[in-house]
């Protein structure tokens, strides 16, 4: 690829995740609405109230360099955004079906993207209230549709052998990617719920109306039938209304145990997302129904029965032509613990080092946004100085598409400002979203595969560069144009910037 000569570094490796502060790595929080775990911190606060502390939080994710927030905004067949499909959640106001009075999900989107964050819409597809004895909404659909509904566990959810909840779950999230400019549709692990001892789910007159050549004895398969369905639908829908919307899923971490596959991991889970929770992950990558995975790996480096290093590199083995995080958790880091791996400062931090050791897996996504607020025994230092020092671009999608956007054009300086103009584009999938900004010593290259020599990434046309290092030094900086799925232009033509 041409670049200006001065800025030419032959090399011939790879664009990868692998290495010290990788140029491309996803930075991602999950912010959990639910029982409002993240967010709001309570029901029934005002929208100026509820608007101050996302800010806060959106601050303090970026302070410690994070690049994609996974929020939750549909927790419980409920919304965080006006719907005509679904009532508003109760945990905005307190009362299922009134307004707070914005659009949430419309303010969590343009605050992401101000600071140059994707914004990933994390949703769950069954559930429907996580206490059966809670009202609903005099609007929800379960008034409508009775029959669509089943208790189980003291909760509620769809029924997910039914073809009707299906379609409604397609038609929800086709009108969440229509409407909103969400990078990414987020499910997280919960398919069929998790089984609660001694007590079947029931779905026995599902399978006697829609079971077809399965037998009785086949109701397991069935059962991940259904959601093998549920996944091609929604894969196929999402694509077809916004086809550079991405589509990920964040399973349980354990697949199968090898104990009852031989393609499984070397684990002794007591529950599994295949035989579980009828969540065949395997087949929808090899289907490539889905973008990413982003297993949850929430133990520890040497757990007896879910180690996190053997997990990694099972995922890594497995998640093939689609991209692969890691779900961690922060929230077990903690001085009182009593498993003694998490009373170490360095859990978190070896954990990220053996996940870019390994080489193919694309970044993290850490549970839950707000641990980062407390004492994680250093953890936010780590990520500040040293793991997350460079900015980092969130990995590319070619088999969504591969062609980069045109370069900035007419780049200038005035004193360490650097402004350009936005490039010319021929359709939505090569508009420029972001800008990465480079400099270099004079007479230094600029390597384009590294994070060394980024010194910011931004959705504006011009950045502030402070480069310090000597007195009366001369430096270059280029910029390139990022589309939305990552990928990155050529070089601008360069200016100089003096000290």
């Amino acid at each position: 690829m041409k670049r200006y000569l001065i800025f030419l570094l032959l090399a011939t490796a790879v664009r990868g995740y692998a290495g010290d502060n990788p140029k491309y790595e996803f930075r991602g929080a999950w912010v959990a609405t639910v029982n409002n775990i993240d967010w709001p911190s309570k029901p029934g606060l005002s929208a100026e109230e509820q608007q101050r502390e996302a800010v806060a939080m959106l601050d303090m994710l970026q302070g410690n360099g994070i690049n994609a927030v996974v929020f939750q905004g549909r927790p419980c067949s409920d919304a965080f955004y006006p719907s005509t499909l679904e009532p508003w959640s109760r945990y905005l106001t307190g009362t299922p079906g009134k307004s707070p009075g914005y659009d949430p999900l419309a303010f969590w989107i343009e605050q992401c993207h101000r600071r140059n964050m994707e914004l990933h819409l994390w949703c769950n597809p069954y559930r429907v209230a996580q206490n059966a004895a809670e009202p609903l909404a005099a609007n929800h659909v379960a008034f409508r549709h009775p029959d669509w509904i089943i208790s189980y566990g003291n909760k509620l959810y769809f029924n997910p052998g039914l073809p009707e909840t299906r379609s409604f779950i397609v038609e929800v999230i086709c009108d969440i990617v229509r409407r909103y400019d969400v990078d990414a549709i987020h499910f997280d692990d919960y398919f069929y719920p998790y089984p609660v001892n001694g007590v079947p789910f029931p779905d026995g007159e599902a399978f006697a109306m829609y079971g077809g050549e399965f037998s009785p004895a086949q109701i397991d398969d069935w059962r991940r039938n259904n959601v093998d369905i549920a996944i091609s639908m929604l894969s196929y829908a999402i694509k077809q209304t916004k086809p550079w919307v991405k589509f990920g899923i964040s399973p349980f971490g354990v697949w199968r145990n090898k104990a009852d596959d031989e393609r499984g991991s070397s684990t002794s889970a007591g529950v599994t997302n295949y035989d579980n929770l009828y969540a065949d992950i395997l087949k929808w990558v090899q289907n490539g129904w889905v973008d990413y995975v982003a297993p949850q790996l929430y133990w520890q480096i040497g757990h007896p029965s879910a180690d996190f290093t053997t997990l990694c590199h099972w995922w890594n083995d497995n998640i093939l032509n689609r991209t692969l995080y890691i779900g961690q958790a922060p929230y077990r880091i903690e001085a009182e613990s009593s498993t003694e791996a998490w009373r170490q400062p360095d859990q978190m931090p070896r954990q990220i080092q053996t996940m870019r050791s390994i080489g193919g897996i694309g970044g993290s996504i850490f549970y839950s946004a707000k641990h980062f607020n407390r004492d994680l025994l250093g953890f936010q230092d780590s990520l500040r100085v040293n793991l997350y020092r460079h900015p980092a671009l969130v990995p590319t999608m070619p088999w969504i598409d591969d062609k980069p956007p045109l370069a900035p054009v007419k780049p200038r300086k005035r004193g360490k400002n650097v402004k350009w103009e936005a490039p010319k584009f021929s359709s939505e999938l090569d508009r420029p979203v972001s800008y990465v900004v480079y400099a270099a010593k004079k007479g230094a290259p600029v390597n384009p595969d590294t994070a060394e020599s980024v010194v910011g990434i931004t959705r504006n046309t011009s950045l502030h560069v402070n480069k310090t290092a000597g007195k009366r030094s001369q430096w270059y900086v280029v910029v390139t144009a990022v589309d939305r799925l990552g990928n990155e232009s050529e070089f601008s033509k360069p200016v100089s910037i003096r000290r």
